[in-house]
């Protein structure tokens, strides 16, 4: 990336607060006009290239160059950031007092020097900040070692050393928990969603592994904590859990919520957490107690413009989902349109994941209203990008790409696509029972297209739906979109809409009764 594309994505990212104190501080010194011009370019007109601004920069003869001029804009606003965050982050508060503390020994100032690095030991106890509490007490015994001891027993030495093989001890316990919580993230993202038994054998080890370090600890603090809960309510989510995982998510949400002091500055793994309550609530149908807790992530500070965004984008999402389960296209397409210019214009601020759940949702919206060709656009959108989408968001795009192709009667690109498909799934014995079923129906509407249906085939699809609706582990794509009511859908010949109405109002699952009852 450029320095002015750096630039420009740093001042896109601003708040308004952060906005109005640079502009101050800049506008102070006058001798810097040529960077606060350029700094008001970028504000004014956040979507033009850097020809466009290199253009009006140098209309106004100025005396730096465009280069010389970025490069410096880019670096002031970053100080001053850093600057900013010493008043609103402990991170950075406690960094620049080290920083102090160095400078006060380089000095020659031991006493404040000293004095200041126990405060900073006390501060980072209290937000349980390891890392710099290690560094903290490193840079105290070089300094005393430095000078001669400073008249301190040998006895008052081994303390300072107890104290940081103490803290190295934390260190490592924490790094352990967060390690596994990281390798069971990486399986999710590239494996793909727990789709049987034998996956779910698979991450055993990382199950022993956790369980080991829980009943080994011995420590109790809010980060081993936090790693312990964020493992367990995530592994039980992608297993199909999802009561269990909904009272894990609970349990995490009332850890944040009597620690706020000790949140991440911006607090993403509070964030994770409301974002994975509220996906629970979705898979139980739970839709009327979601709004809680989206007034809770309304309420949340807001720390920059890319993590308003992230906020933003869950609080859509979630209003939004209700409308697609229920087949309620119509109010969903209205809400979306309302809503989609604010998170179209920022995609690149969401995370890669929401960027495609965004786009997706999109794609299912049309297809639920029956544009067909405004929803191939989005998904378009997703398949293009697969290197970098997770493997469940790029599998149910492929398959609803492949209903739209149906839906067109595209009948002579579908027979590659389904080709490409089989080949996928091919070695995955009982896993990814809705792409072998729905490509089945697919070639069987296909091949008897003018024909009325046969009777024994629609008994096979309703018992092989039913094997679907009571496979937990399916759901890890069904909870995108209800591929089975699709499918009864083309079977009785009834709206997709109605069908996902007709089962939410019933408030029972399709396992529970005749999926092709006749009314």
């Amino acid at each position: 990336m450029s320095r002015f594309s750096s630039l420009q994505q740093l001042i896109n990212s601003l708040t308004k607060a952060e906005r109005k104190k640079i502009a101050i501080l800049l506008h102070k010194n006058t001798s810097e006009s040529d960077y606060f011009y350029l700094y008001k370019l970028l504000i004014n007109y956040p979507s033009k290239n850097k020809e466009e601004i290199k253009e009006l920069f140098y209309k106004k003869k100025l005396t730096a160059t465009f280069n010389t001029a970025t490069n410096y804009l880019f670096d002031s606003i970053l100080k001053i950031l850093s600057q900013l965050r010493c008043n609103q982050d402990s991170y950075f508060k406690l960094f620049n007092m080290l920083m102090n503390a160095k400078v006060l020994y380089e000095k020659s100032i031991y006493s404040e020097c000293f004095q200041l690095l126990r405060k900073i030991q006390n501060e980072a106890l209290k937000f349980e900040n390891y890392s710099l509490l290690l560094i903290s007490q490193k840079i105290e015994l070089d300094y005393i070692l430095a000078l001669d001891f400073l008249d301190l027993s040998e006895e008052e030495i081994a303390r300072i050393q107890i104290k940081i093989n103490e803290t190295m001890k934390i260190m490592r316990k924490i790094n352990e928990h967060f390690f596994l919580y990281v390798l069971l993230k990486y399986r999710i993202l590239y494996q793909g969603n727990i789709r049987s038994s034998k996956q779910k054998d698979e991450l055993n080890d990382l199950v022993i592994s956790e369980m080991s370090i829980v009943s080994s600890s011995g420590i109790e603090n809010f980060e081993i904590q936090k790693n312990h809960k964020l493992f367990q309510a995530n592994y039980l989510l992608n297993v199909g859990d999802y009561k269990s995982a909904l009272n894990s998510f609970y349990e995490l949400n009332t850890l944040f919520e009597k620690n706020m002091h000790l949140l991440s500055n911006p607090p993403i793994y509070y964030l994770n957490t409301l974002e994975g309550i509220l996906e629970n609530l979705r898979m139980i149908k739970k839709y009327d107690e979601m709004n809680y807790f989206i007034d809770k992530l309304k309420n949340l500070q807001k720390y920059s413009t890319s993590f308003e965004t992230q906020v933003e984008y869950v609080i859509f999402s979630y209003k939004l989902i209700p409308f697609i389960d229920t087949g309620k296209f119509i109010e969903a397409k209205k809400f979306f349109d309302d809503n989609k210019n604010k998170f179209l214009d920022n995609l690149n601020l969401l995370t890669i994941d929401r960027k495609f759940q965004f786009l997706l949702n999109a794609a299912i919206i049309f297809l639920g209203t029956n544009e067909l060709k405004k929803s191939r656009k989005f998904i378009i959108q997703i398949i293009g990008e697969k290197d970098y989408i997770s493997k469940p968001l790029l599998r149910t795009a492929r398959l609803i790409n492949l209903i739209i192709m149906f839906e067109l009667k595209e009948f002579d690109y579908i027979d590659y696509e389904i080709r490409s498909l089989k080949r996928e799934i091919k070695n995955s014995e009982n896993a990814y029972q809705i792409e072998q079923l729905l490509i089945k129906t697919i070639n069987y509407l296909i091949n008897n297209f003018s024909k009325k249906i046969d009777k024994k085939i629609l008994e096979k699809i309703e018992i092989s739906l039913n094997n679907l609706y009571n496979n937990k582990f399916e759901f890890q794509v069904l909870k995108i979109f209800d591929f089975g009511a699709w499918i009864k859908s083309k079977f009785t010949n009834q709206p997709l809409s109605m069908i996902l109405e007709e089962k939410f109002s019933d408030n029972n699952n399709l396992t529970q009764k005749n999926l092709f009852a006749e009314d």
